[in-house]
């Protein structure tokens, strides 16, 4: 088929798109609309730009808790800080990677002399100390130097260091949009009507004709597993078993505590046994 060039001085070029595949129909749109969901476009991220190879496994420490109070620095600032009795901790079990998969400690906190049974009285008879209340497992780079029955103590952290710390939020029962999503509610105004609260719609008609997974509606909110990432360590008294941790930490007072060097910052201590 040819083409008549009709009184115009310029000519037609025909120009190679490399994004034009040979089994289209020729059309530059098919084949740009094509190119955009093919596999090999996606770009991929190595983990070294995500930080995952700061990421540690090093021991921890179980504490309670106490409360909080605030601490003056030296320049003069007057900084929030939660006081956590932590320690001392026993080891009562060692798991390997070749016998378990992973390499892990467990430890235990406070001590318990009643209302333990049997089986669990024998699980810390084989550790060679005596029953508590708590058993809680921190994973590790290598159980080696670490030995049953012994002592896990404040002598892990420093004044400065910086920690993660893991405990159980407050829980606040049932709980609205408003309060559990922060949702801002309905107008107060123009013919709203018993709706000022309330969530909104929740899905559509025809499609997709269910509501989708994860949508956030009223619950149960609070008492969840939640860490604090890199916190810093303002004080320790080891021989009171008290560190003082910069600001808030989930959990009520007298609640479990657990506490480790943070696994995200390089410049944050390993701690070892």
């Amino acid at each position: 088929m040819s083409t008549r060039n009709r009184g115009n001085s310029s000519k037609f070029v025909l120009i190679n798109d490399s994004r034009t595949h040979s089994t289209n129909s020729g059309c530059p749109h098919e084949a740009r609309s094509r190119s955009r969901h093919r596999r090999g476009d996606k770009a991929v991220i190595p983990k070294s730009n995500l930080g995952l190879e700061t990421m540690k496994k090093t021991l921890g420490i179980i504490g309670r808790k106490v409360g909080m109070t605030q601490v003056f620095l030296d320049d003069g600032a007057v900084v929030p800080v939660t006081v956590v009795e932590a320690g001392p901790c026993s080891v009562v079990q060692k798991k390997s990677e070749g016998k378990d998969g992973y390499n892990a400690v467990q430890l235990s906190f406070l001590p318990k002399a009643k209302g333990v049974n049997k089986p669990v009285g024998g699980h810390f008879k084989k550790a060679g100390v005596g029953s508590s209340q708590f058993l809680r497992e921190f994973r590790i780079e290598s159980v080696e130097g670490v030995d049953l029955g012994s002592e896990i103590t404040l002598s892990l952290f420093k004044p400065g260091d910086i920690v993660d710390v893991t405990g159980l939020s407050k829980g606040r029962g049932f709980a609205g949009v408003m309060k559990r999503h922060g949702f801002h509610g309905s107008p107060g105004s123009h013919g709203t009507h018993e709706y000022f609260r309330h969530g909104g719609s929740v899905g559509a008609n025809t499609f997709p004709h269910h509501v989708f997974k994860g949508h956030r509606m009223p619950g149960h909110y609070g008492d969840q597993r939640v860490t604090i990432q890199n916190v810093k360590v303002l004080d320790v008294k080891e021989d009171q078993h008290l560190i003082f941790l910069q600001g808030g930490i989930p959990g009520s007072r007298n609640g479990l505590i657990l506490i480790r060097s943070a696994t995200k910052r390089k410049e944050s201590a390993s701690p070892s046994a």
